[in-house]
C-alpha cells in the first residue's frame, strides 16, 4: 500500500487530497476533498497526470511586426509528452495572417488534441 498527497486545484477550495493505491497501483481509496471534482482530480493525476501546453511559435510575414504567437493546446495531453511537444515545436514557424482559435496542428502529441493560435495576428 502506498499513500500520495495533493492539493486539489480544480476549485478556489484547495482541498488537501490522500490516494491510497494497492500494490499494483490501483486507487483504493481517496479522501479529504470536499466534492466529486476534487475525487476524480485526484485519481487522475495519480494515475495519469495531464496538463494543457502553453507556448510560443515563431510568426513570420506578420504586418504588425510580431514575432512570436501564443498557442496551446485544445486539451490536455499526457504530462510526459510535455518535453517532446516542446522540441517538436522548436523551429516550428507559422506564417501570418492567423486568428485566435486557428487550428496550427492537429492531432498534435495525441490524437483529438489541436495546437491552436491564441492571438489574431495580421
Amino acid at each position: 500500500m502506498e499513500t500520495r498527497e495533493l492539493t486539489c486545484v480544480v476549485c478556489p477550495a484547495g482541498c488537501r487530497v490522500t490516494v491510497t493505491l494497492d500494490d499494483a497501483g490501483n486507487v483504493t481509496s481517496v479522501t479529504g476533498h470536499t466534492c466529486a471534482r476534487g475525487k476524480t482530480y485526484a485519481e487522475s493525476e495519480i494515475t495519469h497526470p495531464v496538463r494543457t501546453l502553453t507556448t510560443t511559435v515563431s510568426i513570420a510575414d506578420s504586418a504588425d511586426g510580431a514575432h512570436m504567437l501564443p498557442v496551446k493546446t485544445n486539451k490536455p495531453i499526457s504530462r510526459e509528452l510535455l518535453f517532446d511537444a516542446m522540441r517538436q515545436l522548436k523551429g516550428y514557424v507559422v506564417a501570418a495572417p492567423v486568428k485566435t482559435g486557428d487550428v496550427l496542428i492537429h492531432d498534435f502529441m495525441e490524437p483529438g488534441v489541436d495546437l491552436v493560435a491564441c492571438k489574431t495576428i495580421v
